[in-house]
């Protein structure tokens, strides 16, 4: 008789370590950006922030007892890479979601992949097509984290049409973030009664646009609005300044970043871009109920974690933490079985994050309005609130 109670007391202990060992057992995220690419300015810091929130989160107890693991990629800005990346994700790691990529162009390779694999994905690129649907493909699985371009543009019309500046000329890279922007410019311009007078185009990896900025003084515009990421905004401020065009200049939400003023120099003074809150955060009233968000993300980012002293904080640097506690939050109501998860992702109501308060709905797999933008300008090297 001893023996048995002894067996089964044993027994009844194995069982309830395996019920812990799997209570326990890892849920994976995977996790791709351009580390090494051309936009690996913003595709490093951002996979930072991604390992800090996982931190965050596992150490406040995880998803209902289980640890979040991130199974991170680089895909170097190629979007054949991110491509295979993300079918590596979906098919050998058995990811339960997927943060990123970086790029729009990227993002617009890996797309087709987790539609067809049917894995969420909350992306952290800057174009709209990613979620746009018609002719750019279904988006039932895929979500993005910025702000979305038309969002950016309506943003800078407002204040356009506030200011009478009617005539624009716009100058917009040839990638696939670029061409997003000329799209939403020229159809948004009506509604705003804006005229754009001037349209040219150039290369991300171009050294010089003052070609077709010679063309866009000719024709002597109230403002010019540049729609590209890195380097190459510097280059057009640089480019402007150096023929004296006078009409100011606008870039867009993906330039606020101490990165563009200390490549700008001077030709950045007075230049005016939407933007997260997070970059004049200080600036904040106290009643913006994002502010304590903001404020503890740069915290845990400066002091904590002490990014900052490699990669100081731009617009794009909370755009993974919203991503993935969206899905965190999801997961902790819903569950990883894909299909629940999604549902719970897209039923995001209120969520207060760094770059926004997020409302998903079936339409719109973005959720974030003009009021989650501020207007930014230059002045004197710092970043000061306009509007």
């Amino acid at each position: 008789m001893k023996n048995h109670v002894t067996t089964a007391v044993f027994l009844a202990c194995l069982w309830m370590l395996s019920g812990m060992a799997s209570a326990a057992e890892p849920i994976k995220i995977g996790a791709f950006f351009d580390l090494t690419g051309p936009s690996s300015a913003i595709g490093t810091p951002t996979k930072l922030v991604a390992e800090m929130v996982v931190k965050k989160i596992n150490d406040e107890g995880g998803i209902n007892g289980r640890p979040l693991q991130l199974v991170v990629a680089d895909d170097e800005g190629d979007p054949t890479k991110a491509a295979l990346i993300a079918k590596k994700f979906t098919e050998s790691d058995k990811v339960a979601a997927i943060i990123g990529p970086t790029r729009t162009d990227t993002g617009m390779a890996a797309k087709p992949i987790v539609e067809q694999m049917k894995v969420p994905d909350f992306m952290t690129v800057g174009g709209d097509v990613v979620i746009a649907g018609g002719k750019f493909g279904p988006f039932h699985w895929t979500f993005k984290s910025p702000q979305r371009t038309t969002i950016a543009v309506k943003k800078i019309y407002e204040y356009l049409k506030q200011k009478g500046l009617q005539k624009i000329a716009i100058i917009t890279a040839a990638d696939g973030f670029g061409k997003d922007g000329k799209a939403a410019l020229e159809n948004l311009a009506p509604e705003y009664g804006v005229s754009i007078i001037s349209a040219e185009s150039f290369q991300p990896t171009d050294s010089d646009m003052t070609t077709q900025l010679i063309n866009i003084k000719s024709a002597a515009p109230d403002a010019v609005v540049c729609w590209t990421i890195g380097k190459a905004g510097a280059i057009v401020a640089k480019n402007v300044r150096q023929l004296d065009i006078q009409a100011p200049l606008f870039q867009c939400h993906g330039l606020p970043d101490p990165n563009y003023i200390a490549l700008a120099g001077k030709a950045s003074e007075g230049n005016i871009m939407p933007s997260t809150k997070l970059m004049v955060a200080s600036q904040l009233p106290d009643s913006d109920p994002q502010k304590k968000v903001i404020l503890e993300f740069i915290h845990l980012y400066k002091d904590v974690f002490h990014y900052d002293r490699q990669f100081p904080i731009n617009t794009h640097s909370g755009y993974a933490w919203d991503a993935i506690y969206m899905v965190a939050n999801a997961m902790k109501k819903a569950g990883i079985q894909n299909e629940k998860l999604r549902d719970a992702i897209e039923n995001t109501k209120g969520y207060v994050g760094v770059s926004g308060i997020y409302t998903l709905t079936p339409e719109d797999h973005n959720g974030l309005g003009t009021d989650s933008m501020v207007l930014v300008q230059i002045r004197d090297g710092q970043w000061k609130l306009l509007q």
